[in-house]
């Protein structure tokens, strides 16, 4: 028989979950309770990983991982039994999302369909994300490894991130790249993606600009250094009998013929 304290603690959780999906989802925004616990299956699956946790927690064999598939075959979401969630986590829409047994998810993160918190190689231990506190994560996102995403985080859609992310911080790309969003705290569901910074994009801009300014200065006359010296001519000048090659008054460059009576009496 259930224990009064645990169907109280159980109609608490029901109720946050289905106030969470409606404070984050806009679709939720005028749909009843009843509606959102029957029908959202981001609701369905933490429900779900709820019951298959805590069996798994008491080590009862099988059972946990039968209610994992079965969540998954309804709602599209996987979430292994071991894995650690937290209070007010929302999945959105939720198809595709996969979290790996080592995963650790703290309170009030929100996850978007397509989202991966996997595992890399054959490793054992700890080898999935651990997701912090207020974290967003757009949707096709890829978190692989045992890394740390901080407090506040936000990660674009289709990043893949396979480092440690520093709190209140912005990450895009693939390979994905923390950035800041001018100073402003990314905390909460925001889910504005069009507006996130691309430093791929920045960097590739700098260098088209630095190309055009180049080709710009290559295209200008170069200015000039100073007065030429001037080049003379070599010319015979009339009645020196100079050959071409002398100026008068000096000496040129003769061929090897006699101008006079042969020295020699020839």
């Amino acid at each position: 028989m259930l224990a009064p304290g645990l169907i109280a603690r159980t109609l608490s959780e029901i109720r946050r979950d289905v106030a969470t999906a409606r404070s984050r989802d806009p679709a939720a925004q005028d749909v009843r309770p009843l509606e959102i616990l029957a029908t959202w299956p981001g609701v369905h699956a933490l429900l779900a990983h709820r019951v298959a946790h805590a069996l798994h927690n008491a080590r009862v064999p099988l059972l946990p991982r039968v209610i994992a598939a079965v969540s998954r075959a309804i709602t599209g979401i996987e979430i292994h039994p071991a894995a650690k969630v937290g209070n007010g986590f929302f999945v959105d829409h939720g198809m595709g999302v996969v979290i790996g047994e080592t995963a650790e998810i703290g309170d009030d993160v929100t996850l978007y369909q397509g989202v991966t918190l996997g595992g890399t190689g054959f490793a054992t231990g700890k080898r999935h994300p651990t997701v912090q506190d207020n974290v967003t994560i757009g949707s096709g996102a890829k978190l692989l490894g045992p890394i740390t995403v901080g407090h506040g985080s936000k990660i674009g859609a289709n990043s893949v991130v396979i480092h440690d992310v520093p709190p209140n911080s912005t990450v895009v790309g693939n390979p994905g790249h923390p950035v800041r969003i001018e100073g402003r705290r990314p905390e909460g569901p925001d889910a504005d993606w069009v507006h996130l910074p691309d430093p791929i994009a920045d960097a590739i801009k700098a260098l088209a600009g630095r190309i055009e300014a180049l080709e710009a200065a290559a295209e200008e006359p170069a200015p000039a250094t100073g007065d030429q010296p001037a080049v003379r001519p070599l010319r015979p000048v009339a009645g020196t009998g100079a050959e071409p090659g002398e100026e008068a008054g000096q000496p040129g460059l003769r061929s090897n013929r006699s101008t006079g009576p042969n020295p020699a009496g020839g």
